[in-house]
This record gives structure tokens, sequence and C-alpha cells, in this order.
């Protein structure tokens, strides 16, 4: 018996929710609803392809050089996006994942708090994966300091939204978020976030995302009545609906550097706790004490 490159496979389901979860990273696999894709999925012997479903901890997105300055300490990191000299989402979606708790509708895994090059603190992380059969998807992600010292913590998710179009040209988005934030070639910021008022970036109102190219970080999200921001991306007479709770920012990618296979095919929509470089500048930058915990919700439903 072979193991899949992306070990053990966890699956939930809740009425016609079907889901997926892996041991390497713990990541989201697939996600479907009555047998429609949610988000764009891969194979268990496939390495996840360019961050699909990935969990990324404990920072999302960049930081620039991969060096930062914690505590009157500085850090270099491994660079992990060579080409434009970055460390990039995070060091724990290459790492196995323990099994904590199992149901038929939810999962636990949980990474063990030990410390890296460049990042010598000890976080434990957990998330919870749960079905539910309206609601869809919620995912939980809890961060715990289990060492010593104060840590710096970041935390974001990679799915791809999927709807039933050939291409996100034609399908419609709708983005809550009042501010983007310019980046310079290599994804790091080079300003202050900007009014998307006036911007082919204004997606408050609902509308085709056509030949706009989207690679950009999003803030000031507007939340509904019930305290959480949702994107929508409709298309095809399908739907998919990210909601975020705690979650100040959002990196949206249309995909278009990728291959043709994947290159504007499913629209990337990360919840992320803070913005790129947010390690360098400490921006939205959880920071830890000994025995602190925070957590995070966001989650994923057929519209």
């Amino acid at each position: 018996m072979t193991t899949p490159l992306t070990g053990a496979q966890y699956e939930i389901e809740a009425g016609g929710y079907r889901a997926t979860i892996t041991e390497l990273g713990a990541g989201l696999r697939s996600l479907s609803r009555d047998g429609r894709p949610l988000i764009i999925g891969y194979e268990a012997d496939e390495l996840p392809p360019h961050g699909a479903g990935q969990l990324l901890a404990p920072w999302p997105n960049r930081i620039d050089g991969g060096a930062y300055a914690f505590g009157g300490t500085r850090y270099q990191l491994p660079l992990s996006e060579i080409a434009r000299g970055n460390a990039i989402h995070g060091l724990t979606r290459w790492m196995p994942w323990t099994l904590v708790a199992r149901e038929g509708d939810e999962v636990t895994l949980r990474c063990a708090p030990v410390g890296q090059v460049g990042y010598p603190f000890a976080v434990q992380a957990d998330v919870t994966y749960r079905l539910d059969a309206q609601a869809g998807l919620h995912v939980t992600v809890a961060a715990e300091n289990k060492g010593s010292r104060p840590a710096p913590w970041g935390t974001g998710h990679h799915p791809y939204l999927a709807v039933a179009t050939t291409s996100v040209d034609e399908a419609e988005l709708t983005l809550p978020a009042d501010s983007w934030l310019p980046a310079d070639d290599r994804g790091i910021p080079s300003g202050p976030p900007r009014d998307v008022a006036g911007t082919e970036f204004d997606f408050r109102v609902p509308r085709k995302i056509a030949g706009t190219v989207l690679d950009h970080a999003f803030t000031g999200l507007r939340p509904d009545a019930d305290g959480l921001a949702r994107v929508r991306l409709d298309g095809g007479g399908a739907s998919s609906v990210l909601w975020a709770d705690g979650y100040r920012w959002l990196q949206v990618f249309t995909g278009d550097p990728l291959e043709p296979a994947m290159r504007r095919t499913a629209l990337a929509v990360e919840p992320m706790t803070c913005p790129p470089n947010a390690f360098a500048t400490g921006d939205d930058l959880v920071i830890l004490g000994p025995g602190e915990s925070v957590s995070h919700r966001w989650g994923i439903q057929a519209g």
C-alpha cells in the first residue's frame, strides 16, 4: 500500500456537503455540495498547486527578503519564493499535522509547537474543519503560545473559489472592501491602503470581473448584520460564498501568472489576519505572550 504525497485523508460530510482535509499542512483538498465543486481541488497524490486550499501560518502572504526584527532581535527566514526573494505563506503548510479529533462532519488537526529556522517560537496551531448541512464549511484556526517568550503570529487560508464558468472573466464578484493595498512587482506593499472608489478594484456593487487583473490585498471589510464579511462569486448559475470573522484582510487573485490549466479559471480569495510583510512592518500583527491564545473563523457555502 502506497502513501499519497498529502498523507492521510480525512473526509467529512453533512447533507450534500463533502470535504477532504489532508495530513500535509492540514489543507482543504476538496469541497463540494451535491457533487458541484465549490473550490479548485487536487488529487491526494499531488502537491497542492499554487497554494490551493493551504492553511498559512505563522504568517500569510509574503515577507520581504524573509527578514524581520522582533523583540530587539533580527531573524532570517528561508526564502520559499526564490524568484522574488521572499518568504511566502508561512512554515506549516509542508508539515504533517496530527489528528486530534474526528467525527463524521468534523475533524481537528494540530501542528506541534516547535521552533524553526527564522522562527524560534513555540506556537501550537489547531484547526477544526466542520460541515453543516445548511451553512456549509466552518473553519476555526486557533493558536496558543506554549513557549516562554512573546511570539509574532498571523494566519490565512488559500482556497480558489469555483463556479460554473470556464473563466473568471464571465463570473460576477461581490467584494465588500473599501480599500486596496498597492504592491510592487515582488508582491511587497509599496504604500498605504487606497480607496477603491473610482478604481477597477471596486466590487462593492456586484459586477463581472471581465479583464480585471487581481493579485491584491483588500481591507476595510464591510460585515453584514451578523458581523461576517462575505465575498460572493456567481457564474453559470452557480455561486460560492466565502465569509470571514476576525480577518481584517483578503488577498484576491485571478491567477494570471499561472499555467493555462489554472490561469483565470478560479478566484483565490484568501482570508488573512494581517497584510503582506506584516512581520517586518508590524501592521495588524498578533503578538502572543506566553500562554496566550487567539482564534479566527471563516467558511464557504454554496450560494
